[in-house]
């Protein structure tokens, strides 16, 4: 069965700075129409980020579409044309003070592909040095530090909700004697 929808008429409907709307009417594989709503998003990186001293650097911050503060590995969206391991270097900085010389793809995921595009790579970052954090002027976030070997037990206490941060953590797990 050929599953593709086809759009025949897209309408658009918002055009922000980090998000563009639009609503599609489609054609179903069964010949009948809907509509789809889309978010279109240039996408996101997330760094999961390991000290010298085996600890994983997290960062807490209000997330106004959640009512709520979050805890997640740090992240940021990608700026037009910037290629995504930059990005992700220049996100962990930004964010924790930590600059990565190396890092490694864990994988590629989009987070919600019902509605939106937002595709985000998630990177690991070992080998870390002191550098500085540089928060954007309505940014506000506090570090938290997690040690490998209490990596389990933060997953396993629901306190995470971001899935970027559940899967790259997840990874850790899968991985630790590799990483410890």
């Amino acid at each position: 069965m050929n599953l593709y929808e086809k759009t025949i008429h897209k309408n658009s409907i918002y055009n922000g700075a980090i998000i563009d709307l639009e609503v599609h009417d489609v054609v179903l594989p069964d010949g009948q129409t809907s509509k789809r709503e889309l978010v279109y998003h240039n996408g996101a990186v997330a760094v999961c980020a390991i000290t010298p001293d085996n600890e994983v650097i997290l960062v807490k911050q209000f997330r106004k579409p959640a009512e709520k503060v979050m805890l997640e590995i740090p992240a940021g969206k990608l700026e037009l044309n910037e290629i995504r391991e930059d990005a992700a270097k220049r996100e962990l900085e930004e964010e924790t003070g930590y600059i990565a010389e190396n890092l490694e793809l864990i994988t590629e995921m989009y987070g919600s592909p019902g509605f939106s595009n937002e595709k985000i790579s998630i990177y690991l970052a070992k080998d870390l040095k002191q550098g500085e954090m540089n928060l954007d002027d309505d940014e506000f976030i506090e570090l938290e530090f997690y040690h490998l070997k209490d990596i389990n037990k933060l997953l396993q206490s629901q306190e995470l909700e971001d899935a970027k941060t559940i899967i790259a953590l997840q990874h850790l797990l899968l991985n630790y004697n590799h990483y410890n």
